[in-house]
């Protein structure tokens, strides 16, 4: 193998390494976005302070999602109380500034299937019946987790998600006789404590079958206790050791009756059933991969595992998909996909380069740690700092909107990628509808778009929850990318 020049990029006509990300949320877009400032010569915007690496790469990365666009999935229990948040925490991919650069492509659609040996993937477009084949030189498991409506809107397009998040909300605001929020887990909590805040004069109850909230978690009984008093103290009614046994249909007064375990009952007029479990949507990959509960086996390089899967070294899993300690939070999965693509540069190198020694990320045990938001307050719990309440707790991990800004500023989605020269190589193979897509687009350069309003600017080389206009000009040889007169 020929030995390449620091800071040296392909020459025209290599093809580019082709990565398959499956998941377009946190970390499937931390893969990618990372991996794209590694290939282009700029250190990865997760650790800016990395020294700049030494080589350009050519890579094409597709990204398949069953959405249309970036949804703060741990944004959904305001969603799914305000409109104006809802219209927020949705942005459709083609309107995230961050992704539109020549070397990313996106697929609206699902997998169907992966074959880790021929190194292909099914992919169903959405609205479709028939798969195609796409080939691979790495993939990126970032799918996550199959959630259940209303813990998480099912509509897999910004139209019908904006359509299913106002039907709630209309709900809500229409139950005459209060809310029951059934279901005392991390979800129930959250949903209950912000109906509460965007509706204050509502009555809103809490009912969870254990006589502890947040059961489920292996968090300290104190943190359980001090999560009771604050969700009460901000005006949320808290039944517990208690079970829905049955929920009456809506009588001619829109009224509802609820049949507790013990033989009580009371009324309201909207039920959310905020219990559910979440189901990992793996059902793309070989059985053999996964753990009984249907979580990717991984290496602490975010590899699949050496003695199950061939071509290991090729297939990587990030985020909540991933069979890893600790509670499923976006910050972790942002982590796991930035260390995902730095692990894939390094591969590259050292299939590229003659006695390369490749210095792999390896994933530590994450502890158990959480962060609630509820409504103008919030507590969290971690090994290092213990259980912390309040006001200041909520701006540090949450901002002011449940900490879309905190990860759309990490990530840098609001930010076109720099204006760079780019070999022809990068974007060689690239089907005609992606140049299409590419070749002649406009984008602003602003944290604005057509789906969001302004964000507030963060600082974006702090790990999050720890805590002009351009076209693209082709030419023969290389792809500019230069402002446009006018």
């Amino acid at each position: 193998m020929a030995r390449h020049e620091e800071n040296s990029i392909a020459v025209s006509g290599e093809k580019p390494y082709r990565i398959l990300v499956v998941g377009g949320c946190y970390a499937g877009l931390a893969a990618a976005t990372n991996l794209l400032d590694l290939c282009y010569g700029r250190a990865p915007r997760f650790t800016p302070a990395q020294s700049t690496p030494t080589h350009r790469l050519p890579i094409e990365v597709t990204i398949v999602d069953e959405r249309d666009g970036f949804y703060h999935v741990i944004g959904s229990p305001l969603a799914l109380a305000d409109e104006d948040y809802a219209s927020k925490a949705w942005v459709r991919f083609k309107n995230v500034p961050g992704l539109q650069h020549p070397a990313i492509k996106f697929v609206h659609g699902s997998v169907s299937k992966v074959d880790t040996k021929s190194m292909k993937a099914s992919i169903i477009p959405h609205g479709k019946s028939t798969p195609f084949q796409h080939e691979y030189d790495y993939l990126v498991a970032a799918s996550g987790l199959r959630r259940a409506w209303p813990v998480v809107p099912q509509g897999l397009s910004r139209i019908r998600y904006l359509a299913e998040a106002q039907g709630h909300i209309d709900a809500v605001q229409g139950a005459q006789h209060g809310v029951v929020v059934v279901g005392g887990g991390a979800v129930g909590i959250e949903m209950a404590a912000e109906l509460k805040l965007v509706e204050p004069s509502q009555k809103v109850i809490l009912i969870h079958s254990r006589e502890k909230l947040l059961s489920s978690e292996p968090l300290p009984d104190d943190f359980k206790d001090e999560t009771l008093a604050l969700l009460r103290s901000v005006g949320v009614e808290v039944i517990t050791g208690q079970r829905v046994q049955k929920i009456s249909e809506p009588d001619s007064n829109n009224t509802i009756t609820l049949t507790l375990s013990n033989d009580t009952t009371l009324t309201t007029g909207h039920v959310i059933n905020a219990v559910s479990r979440s189901i990992p949507t793996t059902s793309y990959l070989p059985p053999e991969t996964l753990d009984p509960d249907g979580h990717v086996l991984i290496s602490p390089t975010l590899n699949f595992l050496q003695t199950l899967t061939p071509n290991f070294r090729h297939h990587f899993a990030a985020g909540d998909i991933a069979a890893w300690s600790g509670i499923k939070r976006c910050g972790a999965a942002m982590h796991m996909g930035h260390y995902a693509a730095q692990n894939i540069y390094q591969h590259i190198l050292s299939t590229r380069i003659e006695g390369y020694e490749p210095e792999y990320k390896m994933i530590s045990e994450h502890p158990p740690m959480i962060g609630l938001a509820l409504g103008s307050t919030a507590i969290s719990c971690s090994p290092s700092e213990g259980i912390k309440q309040g006001e200041e707790v909520l701006k540090y991990m949450f901002g002011d909107d449940l900490g879309f800004s905190i990860c759309w500023n990490y990530m840098r989605l609001g930010e076109k990628p720099q204006m760079e020269e780019v070999d022809l190589a990068v974007i060689e193979g690239v089907s005609d509808l992606h140049l299409e897509e590419h070749g002649t687009r406009e984008r602003s350069s602003s944290s604005t778009s057509p789906d969001m309003s302004p964000r507030t600017p963060v600082d974006t080389t702090v790990d999050p929850f720890a805590k002009q206009e351009v076209q693209y000009k082709l030419s023969p040889v290389t792809v500019k990318i230069e402002p446009v007169a006018g």
